[in-house]
């Protein structure tokens, strides 16, 4: 697949992920992770074979409030039926004021996470100057679409961007498609095995101009109804001590949301829940 860098000098490419596409085809995640085949295995048992190994990332969601946007994933990844990690890590801050979240296939989300943020910190270095929020956008959506070969194969990557635009002074969400469609959201989604229901709580108590506080609630609720309808989607684990990962991203940056206050959040909104069954 020809990248519109791919003409270029390589001195002259502003683009990390291209800048290793010429050099290093090899290293890139839709090489390192494709498959060259078995002539004696059909197609379709080389793809439920190869699937039933992998690890896959399950949901992630984004939710604006009235200065920025706040990013949350649980921490579950599954192999077909088994849980295969409840550790896992799919948040990830990629740049001063950006942040990316992945579900899909454990290992190429992850790669593409990190390389991401390289490709950013690279494009910065070069030009001197950081990409618009625009822009970040638009190179992950190139990069999701030099990850369609996987995607034939099974290995879906599905990004959720999330930015704060310092020239629109406001938080911004972005979603795609596996050919690397950019469509932007104006006030929430989720993505991931979990993401219809937790977009369906979200739209029954969303609401313009939420705080902080509370936008943090309410995608932990959305979370926590997702955890109780999907399987491979994991809810918080007092008895691990493991609780969803949260990042807020407003004109300050992006920081953490300690876990301690998550945890709290999250006894919280179980207590509630028990006292309206009861």
């Amino acid at each position: 697949m020809e990248s519109i860098f791919s003409k270029m000098p390589v001195n002259q490419c502003s683009s990390f992920f291209d800048f290793i596409y010429q050099t290093r085809p090899e290293l890139t995640p839709a090489v390192r992770w494709g498959s060259e085949g078995n002539a004696s295995a059909s197609v379709d048992d080389m793809q439920r074979y190869v699937l039933s190994q992998l690890s896959h990332g399950t949901t992630v969601l984004a939710v604006k409030y009235d200065k920025g946007v706040v990013i949350v994933g649980d921490r579950r990844a599954v192999e077909g039926y088994q849980v295969a990690s409840r550790r896992m890590e799919k948040v990830f801050k990629t740049d001063s004021h950006s942040a990316i979240a992945i579900a899909g296939a454990a290992g190429p989300c992850l790669e593409m996470a990190k390389l991401f943020g390289i490709e950013l910190e690279h494009y910065e270095k070069l030009d001197g100057v950081p990409l618009s929020c625009e822009g970040k956008a638009n190179r992950l959506g190139q990069m999701v679409k030099a990850n369609l070969p996987m995607v034939l194969q099974g290995l879906i990557v599905i990004p959720l961007f999330v930015g704060f635009d310092l020239k629109q002074q406001q938080g911004r969400i972005f979603k795609y498609d596996v050919t690397g469609g950019k469509y932007e959201e104006t006030d929430y989604h989720a993505v991931g095995s979990g993401g219809k229901d937790a977009r369906v709580t979200i739209k029954e108590r969303f609401r313009k101009n939420l705080s902080q506080t509370e936008v943090i609630a309410l995608a932990l609720q959305a979370l926590l109804s997702a955890a109780e309808e999907d399987v491979g989607t994991g809810g918080p684990d007092p008895f691990r001590g493991i609780y969803p990962t949260i990042k807020i991203i407003d004109a300050q940056g992006v920081r953490d949301v300690e876990e301690s206050d998550v945890a709290s959040e999250c006894d919280r909104l179980a207590r509630s829940r028990s006292e309206q069954e009861s």
